[in-house]
């Protein structure tokens, strides 16, 4: 069995987990079953398909829960951008939190692809 603590997607996927729940405390509450429900699940989603990924023996079934979570990733890119263009977050919270999200998507992809060439 693969120890998902050992990747950096793992470690990355995590850090962003955490500080899009940190930035979204902030959202509109008439947004709570909106936006700032659908980017947490989103990110969520990332780490947790990393850990079931690295849970399953096959190694179709690991890059299957690799391809959800880089999928998760990107869509979390967008909905950040969108929070920030609807006027939840600031300028400083988007560059931290699009910055992680492109690296989180970035080693993900490398990952992926690494593991496909193998």
């Amino acid at each position: 069995m693969r120890n998902h603590t050992k990747l950096r997607a793992f470690e990355l996927a995590d850090e962003l987990a955490i500080a899009v729940y940190k930035a979204t405390q902030l959202f509109p509450r008439e947004e709570i079953f909106g936006l700032t429900s659908q980017l947490r699940r989103a990110v969520v989603s990332i780490p947790s398909n990393i850990v079931e990924g690295c849970a399953r023996h096959s190694e179709a079934e690991y890059l299957h829960f690799l391809d959800i979570a880089y999928g998760s990733a990107r869509e979390v890119e967008y909905q950040i951008g969108l929070s920030h263009r609807l006027g939840y977050l600031d300028a400083t919270n988007l560059g931290q939190l699009q910055a992680l999200a492109t690296e989180t998507a970035k080693v993900l992809n490398g990952l992926l692809r690494a593991l496909r060439k193998s």
